[in-house]
């Protein structure tokens, strides 16, 4: 991804020119040289913005943490919030270590960080933990886990130095990242820090990426038959495998968290995206996440038996959720938006072309709102419609809205002795006037009978959603259902949708505003910028 910088012309008189400072600087094109006779003396330019009201200043120096490597003071970087210095994480996390809130303190990985050491496909009879420190991770082959957490504190803000950088939780090890409604954490580029972003900006780090032990398909190693299953982190050059026989596997614990710009190319058609959830389990806590301008998903799970709640993705340039290798997963109050002629589907739920592998990807999703925007067409890419389901796959829609009136709203696509099946009970449609694709052994039809099947369903709704995404008249007037018939994980609501209406806030403070989706005042401020406090 590259960032394109304006450069500011500044032309000043012969009048004018005590005006002129030492950063005015002369555009090309002007027809020859420009000589600028500064008045004596000249001041000295200030490598960093001078602290004052509103700005931030960075800190005298970095906090000492548990682990065996210290970070490392990497000097101060300087935007348009303010000063801030770098203290980089070390490349393997081999305690359980706390990183504070400081104002004026940005964490940084640079390259892949791991939290712990791979512990294997099954957890240790013991919870004795490992001396980790002369392990050489992530290319050992652990036996045993090293039970790390990462703790990360209301506030604090991550960075990803250009290119692959990313933070891998490996099995056996946890991350409590547990932000605020007023303190979110934040994970996002350096761009971001030095103001270089642009509401179009993405794919500047990698991500955030959990694994566990619950069951997988699609096997790098072992077998779905053996029972012995499991899949490598794709586009890693080191092992970061994930599998196991856990469903209740505990990753730790995300929420009120911000990731943004992320979605770098780790090997050819593979990127990482926000956050990826891999064979992690019910017991992992997700939720209030938001995910902004990733260049691939907002988020992508392989397999496991994760729940999430209060999910947004903004601007994701693939699919705004990718749930796939058998992955058990539901989904309460989501969010899912695209920017203006950019992106894949909204949601995309398969089986990655292992048809007669189990267990089959099965996911549900209740009280959504997904949004294509109005003002583009063709908005789908690959995917051809707004959600793809493909085979081997499962879906359940309750309680939802699907408003991108210049695309096709669903495709199905049919392989294998099963193919994809899908349930709706109170969906709203909002589609251009093909509304469903049908592929491989399905046909259009098929995918609307299948669609229209389903109780208090319509293919012929029209949006009156206030503010891009809080319910109006005809969404109020819709029919609900009781989403705990689908699953016990979600809460009982009387209305489709995401937002209720006004007065249902649960998106407000801890998000952040762009061009695209603007969640109201009171939050961390614009994407582009960060927090001053």
């Amino acid at each position: 991804m590259k960032n394109i910088h304006g450069l500011l012309l500044v032309s000043c008189s012969a009048l004018a020119l005590a005006g002129c400072g030492p950063s005015d600087i002369a555009g090309p094109g002007t027809g020859g040289d420009v000589i600028i006779n500064n008045p004596a003396p000249t001041p000295t330019p200030s490598p960093t913005p001078t602290p004052g009201a509103g700005l931030v200043e960075a800190a005298s120096s970095c906090p000492t943490i548990a682990a065996s490597n210290q970070l490392t003071d990497n000097g101060i970087l300087s935007g348009p919030t303010g000063t801030y210095r770098v203290c980089t994480l070390p490349k393997l996390i081999d305690r359980s270590t706390s990183l504070p809130k400081i104002t004026g303190l940005v964490y940084q990985m640079n390259g892949r960080v791991d939290v712990g050491c791979d512990g294997g496909f099954a957890a240790p009879t013991t919870a004795a933990p490992v001396a980790t420190s002369t392990v050489g991770c992530p290319t050992s082959n652990l036996t045993a886990d090293t039970n790390v957490t990462l703790t990360i504190a209301p506030g604090a803000i991550l960075i990803g130095a250009p290119g692959a950088s990313w933070l891998a939780v490996n099995r056996g090890n946890k991350i409590n990242a547990a932000g605020t409604a007023t303190s979110p954490i934040i994970f996002t580029s350096r761009d971001n820090v030095t103001g270089q972003v642009s509401e179009t900006s993405q794919g500047h780090w990698g991500g955030v990426v959990l694994m566990g032990r619950a069951a997988v398909t699609d096997c790098t190693a072992g077998t779905v038959a053996s029972g012995n299953c499991e899949r490598q982190t794709e586009g890693s050059t080191d092992p970061a495998r994930f599998g196991g026989a856990d469903s209740a596997y505990n990753a730790g614990t995300m929420k009120y968290v911000q990731f943004r710009y992320s979605g770098f190319i780790l090997s050819a058609n593979i990127e990482l995206q926000s956050l990826t959830g891999e064979g992690i389990g019910s017991g992992t806590t997700l939720d209030h996440i938001m995910s902004y301008n990733s260049s691939d998903d907002g988020s992508e799970w392989f397999g496991g038996s994760p729940n999430m709640k209060y999910y947004i993705s903004v601007g994701a340039d693939d699919d705004s959720l990718d749930v796939d290798t058998g992955a058990q997963m539901n989904v309460q109050y989501a969010l899912l938006i695209q920017r203006s002629g950019q992106g894949d589907a909204l949601m995309e739920i398969d089986s990655n072309g292992n048809e007669a592998d189990t267990p089959r990807t099965k996911l549900a999703v209740a009280n959504f709102t997904a949004l294509q925007p109005q003002t583009s067409s063709n908005n789908e890419g690959n995917d051809l419609a707004s959600i793809l389901l493909r085979g081997n796959s499962d879906t359940t829609w309750v309680n939802g809205l699907i408003i991108t009136p210049n695309n096709e709203c669903l495709r199905m696509n049919g392989s294998g002795g099963t193919p994809a099946t899908l349930k709706t009970f109170s969906v709203a449609l909002q589609c251009n006037a093909a509304k469903f694709l049908g592929s491989g052994s399905y046909t259009a039809d098929q995918v609307s009978t299948m669609f229209g099947s389903g109780a208090n369903t319509t293919s012929t709704f029209t949006s009156t959603l206030a503010s891009l995404f809080i319910n109006g008249a005809n969404e109020t007037g819709r029919t609900a259902t009781d989403p705990k018939a689908t699953s016990a994980f979600f809460d009982t609501t009387t209305y489709v949708g995401a937002v209720k209406d006004s007065a249902d806030t649960w998106y407000a403070g801890w998000t952040c505003n762009s061009a695209t989706a603007n969640f109201g005042s009171g939050n961390s401020g614009a994407c582009t910028s960060l927090p001053t406090t």
